[in-house]
């Protein structure tokens, strides 16, 4: 776990919550096979590297597309709107855990040189601001994070919610 400030100007308090749960959702897949990551656990096929891979998406299009801001390809929903959860046959848990970290990158950027007042287009058509996004992708990752806490504990017993200290 990060020591996350208590005090602060409120852009460095939420880029703090929202970086801790991105660290605990790479720390679920420390120590995991290849398979053990993408074993679907529950009747929905939700698996852990599917999270990350999802939550990928999610920073990108939220940060990035919503303001105009350039983003890498993203994983194509159109035709399966679950396509983003799951790793494509052939890429590999680096390259999905890769492609997280540069998403995290370019969300810090969108917000620190947009401020949280800037106000972008969803992919709904609604107007929204960078706080309204960055509070829903605090709120996204958390509920990923309690998801890959479960999902850990099935593959093989391991508990806990926050990144032990070291």
């Amino acid at each position: 776990m990060r020591d996350e400030p208590r005090t602060g100007d409120e852009t460095t308090v939420l880029l703090a919550a929202l970086q801790s749960h991105r660290d605990v959702m790479l720390w679920k897949l420390e120590g995991l096979s290849e398979e053990e990551q993408r074993r679907p656990l529950v009747p929905s096929g939700t698996n852990l590297l599917g999270l990350v891979k999802h939550l990928a998406n999610a920073e990108y299009g939220w940060f990035c597309e919503t303001f105009g801001r350039p983003t890498e390809p993203l994983t194509d929903i159109s035709e399966d709107p679950e396509a983003d959860m799951r790793a494509a046959p052939g890429e590999t848990t680096q390259e999905v855990v890769d492609f997280y970290r540069r998403s995290w990158a370019a969300t810090d950027a969108s917000v620190r040189e947009l401020g949280l007042d800037a106000t972008g287009t969803s992919y709904a058509g609604a107007t929204v601001s960078m706080r309204w996004v960055l509070v829903h992708m605090v709120e996204d990752t958390v509920r990923h994070a309690g998801h890959a806490d479960i999902l850990r504990e099935l593959v093989d017993g391991g508990t806990g919610h926050h990144v032990p200290r070291g």
